[in-house]
């Protein structure tokens, strides 16, 4: 007979011992269906299997519903792809907690090496952050390689990264991943001498010495050390070109989301940047800045970002902090959803977690649902509800393109100091200034110049106080 506990059970209650999951549950692997991207066109399927790592998934449900471990599944799978693999399985395990040894369940590596004996798979991802130690016992256990979660984003930015610069973040975070799972294959890897030499005596085992790992590491460190130098550099030219858009007091707004919730094709639409667009993954990883115009004038920066995933790997968020201060200096965060994704919400949430640790998270934001041409209708009431202000878009058609300019430009910082000014024609640059930089309220062309009501920054405010009508006579 089964004991069963009532999940809102008294934890002081003296019988009371924590969430329990049924036996068969914590007994048994369940497959996840629709895993597979075999081609069914025979024509392609020889390609594909000459070019493509063969991948079995395996995650670990912990929390959460079927439904949202089924999503976790399906985005692994999409990375997968994006790396340019051919998944063959998913197998899901349900556990209170990865194993700290094996991930999932020791008796369950077997179940799992005999699918990828079955199936010929040559790599094992798992849907999680593994730690050295569970990466080795897996590989060893299964005999083939295993990566995790961490790896594998990391090799899909490598694969992306286009600029000198997005190259070094790349470099730099898989460095650092690298550097704390190096592991020996054999004795002359691992350690100096052996046997009687072991005390560091006999050939090749005097003096100092160094073991393999440990020079591997110190190259690596050396290698970070030259990258974070080399960033900072490039960190400069950077700081530059945003001190001189803050001198001029050019209003700028971010685009950000997760990763292919469709940022480049607004940018694209908004202000015609050409930029790359994708059906991809983190097709865009270099940061993108254009200059827009507003319908009365006044000019602003639109800013495509690195798209974010959930658990996005720490060192990538290292890495790319630079890249991603753009967001945190923004007057405006467009905020892009995909409204066609199983789990918009659970992408808002991962993408303002993300926001949070660079301290973007108390930006004025504007929520736009993307794909809408593609998004099912009924899944799209239950999200008027929850982000009321939020707009709804598709960018491959252009629907609801106007009203995001609108709003975007209606919620643009407005400049702090009202004018009332008339300018001679001598000064013509003072209003193209104003036009630029400023929101102009009236314009009057008289015989001795420009009268002109708006409201400025405090910088230009100073250069205009000569002309104020009641000082311009």
């Amino acid at each position: 007979m089964t004991n069963t506990y009532d999940v809102d059970a008294d934890p002081e209650a003296s019988d009371y011992d924590g969430d329990q999951l049924e036996l068969a549950e914590r007994l048994s692997l369940r497959r996840v269906a629709g895993m597979s991207t075999q081609l069914a066109d025979i024509t392609e399927v020889e390609y594909r299997e000459l070019q493509l790592e063969r991948v079995v998934l395996v995650g670990v449900w912990t929390t959460g519903s079927q439904t949202d471990s089924d999503n976790a599944m399906a985005e692994l799978k999409l990375l997968a792809e994006t790396a340019g693999s051919e998944v063959l399985e998913g197998l899901v395990q349900r556990r209170t907690h990865p194993d700290p040894a094996t991930y999932i369940g020791r008796g369950k590596i077997d179940e799992v090496r005999e699918v990828v004996v079955a199936t010929g798979a040559d790599t094992v991802i798992c849907d999680g952050e593994l730690e050295p130690a569970q990466l080795r016992n897996l590989e060893d256990r299964i005999g083939v390689k295993v990566i995790d979660r961490t790896g594998l984003i990391l090799d899909i930015f490598a694969q992306h990264a286009k600029s000198i610069e997005g190259k070094a973040q790349v470099e730099l975070a898989q460095l650092q991943y690298l550097r704390q799972r190096l592991r020996g294959w054999g004795g002359n890897l691992s350690r100096q001498a052996g046997g009687r030499a072991a005390g560091g005596a006999g050939i090749g085992g005097r003096g100092p010495g160094e073991t393999k790992i440990e020079t591997d590491r110190r190259r690596i460190g050396h290698r970070i050390s030259q990258l974070r130098r080399r960033l900072r550099e490039m960190d400069a030219v950077r700081d530059t070109k945003r001190a001189e858009r803050r001198r001029n007091q050019i209003p700028s707004v971010a685009i950000v989301g997760y990763t292919n919730a469709g940022k480049s094709s607004l940018l694209n639409r908004l202000t015609g940047a050409g930029v790359l667009v994708e059906d991809a993954l983190f097709a865009t990883l270099d940061p993108t800045t254009r200059r827009s115009q507003s319908a009365d004038g006044r000019v602003f920066t639109l800013t495509d970002t690195v798209g974010f995933v959930r658990h996005l790997p720490h060192d990538l968020v290292e890495a790319f902090r630079s890249t991603l201060e753009e967001s945190a200096d923004a007057d405006l965060l467009v905020h892009v959803v995909d409204a066609s994704d199983p789990d918009p919400v659970g992408q808002i949430n991962a993408v303002r977690a993300v926001l949070n640790d660079i301290g973007a998270g108390g930006l004025a934001e504007q929520i736009v649902f993307n794909k809408t041409d593609v998004a099912d209708a009924d899944a799209l009431v239950p999200l008027r509800t929850f982000a009321p202000d939020a707009l709804f878009v598709s960018a491959r058609t252009g629907a609801g393109i106007d009203e995001l300019r609108a709003r975007v430009e209606e919620r643009l910082p407005r400049p702090p100091v009202e004018v009332r000014v008339l300018i001679p024609y001598a000064r013509h640059d003072l209003v193209d200034r104003i036009h630029k930089t400023g929101e102009i309220t009236t314009t009057e062309h008289t015989a001795d110049g420009t009268r002109v009501v708006a409201r400025v920054n405090d910088d230009l405010a100073g250069e205009l106080e000569p002309f104020t009508e009641g000082q311009a006579s």
